[in-house]
Formats: C-alpha cells, sequence, structure tokens
C-alpha cells in the first residue's frame, strides 16, 4: 500500500488563486489568516495525516472496532491518534473563539480536513461529523444548548454524530418516519435509527446525538 503524501502545492495554489485566501483574509475576524499562517497550518497538518492517520489505515482495515459488553473499542492506535487530534487543535480552526476555536476561515479547515480524509477515511469521519454538528449548534443552537455543548465538542473532549438512516430511508431523507414531538420543555422522539457513524467510540468521553 502506498503511503500518503499531501498535495500540499495543489491546495495552496487552489487556496491562493482559486478560492481567493487573501480577499477572506480580509474578512473581519479572519486577519488571523495569512498566507504564512496558512501555510504553516497546511503543513503540520500533511505531517500529522501522513505521519499518523496513514498508518492506521491499514490497521483500521483488519482489526475494525469491536462491540463487546455494551462497549466499542476501536482500531488499536485510533485513540491515541485521537489525542493527538485534539491536542494539535485541529478540531478547534472553524469554530467560534467564544467557545475554544480559532476562528479561522472554513476554506483553511476544509484543506485540513481534506488531508484527514484522504489519509483515514474511518478515523476522520468521527471529527467530520463533530464539526458537523458544531456548526449546527452554533448556527441554530439556542444559547442553553451551546453553553452545554459547544466549548466540550470544540475542544474534543465529546464528539458529535449525524443521525439520519432509518431501516426504510437511507439516502432518501424524505421517507424519514422518526418524529420529534415537544413536551414542555423538552422533545420526545419516536422511531429508529441504523447505522449511526461513531455512534458508539472509545475515544472520547461523551458522544452527542
Amino acid at each position: 500500500m502506498s503511503a500518503y503524501v499531501a498535495p500540499l502545492k495543489d491546495m495552496k495554489f487552489v487556496m491562493k488563486e482559486l478560492a481567493g485566501l487573501e480577499a477572506v483574509a480580509k474578512l473581519p475576524g479572519y486577519e488571523e489568516a495569512t498566507p504564512d499562517t496558512v501555510d504553516a497550518i497546511l503543513e503540520e497538518a500533511a505531517k500529522f495525516a501522513a505521519g499518523v492517520l496513514d498508518p492506521l489505515n491499514r490497521v483500521g482495515d483488519e482489526e475494525g472496532s469491536v462491540w463487546k459488553d455494551g462497549t466499542v473499542t476501536t482500531p488499536k492506535g485510533f485513540k491515541d491518534a485521537y489525542r493527538q487530534y485534539v491536542e494539535a487543535g485541529w478540531g478547534a480552526l472553524p469554530s467560534e473563539p467564544a467557545w475554544g476555536g480559532q476562528g479561522l476561515p472554513k476554506l483553511v479547515a476544509t484543506g485540513v480536513e481534506e488531508m484527514l480524509t484522504s489519509a483515514n477515511m474511518s478515523f476522520s469521519l468521527c471529527p467530520l461529523l463533530t464539526q458537523g454538528a458544531i456548526h449546527a449548534l452554533e448556527l441554530c443552537g439556542t444559547e442553553a444548548q451551546k453553553e452545554t455543548y459547544l466549548r466540550k465538542m470544540v475542544e474534543g473532549r465529546w464528539t458529535g454524530t449525524m443521525n439520519l438512516t432509518e431501516p426504510q430511508a437511507g439516502s432518501d431523507l424524505a421517507l424519514v418516519k422518526t418524529r420529534a414531538k415537544r413536551a414542555g420543555d423538552h422533545y420526545l422522539i419516536s422511531g429508529q435509527k441504523i447505522f449511526i457513524t461513531y455512534g458508539e467510540h472509545d475515544m472520547a468521553e461523551n458522544i452527542v446525538h
């Protein structure tokens, strides 16, 4: 199996010449996204993807995750890789500083996500889905929800999932039957969900669905 090498030259070209990184960095709040800073971020992400995640790609295929006694154990090395991911702050790149994020443009975070996914898709789905949950909370969450969840998710202590698939509904979400009925200050949910990616694992202390 060939080793992963991030296409940094191509990525930098796309960001600067096609996506207009310089113009993005002039937007309010994005002043830290200078060419030198972005180059450094991409280069460090490439090292993490190639040095930590790529070697675990085969391990993930050969071992897989194991469900035993109500607990899911991820393949050897995944838990430590996630610890390194959290400590390096990769998951905090695009999030608001108010919640512990670095406030960088999504353009930059997308480049990092591309490298993580290319090096090891099975691992990268966990932080990718967490990013989606964080974004949903930032846009639509109540203040109470943001206070409860965002900082812990941005810091990587908690991860998030996307609960879509049902026995009769895969990619066709118009067929979803699960319903949420308001009951006072909470909702009663009825229905069945299956195939929830990273719906259970041992890499974080809590999983938000």
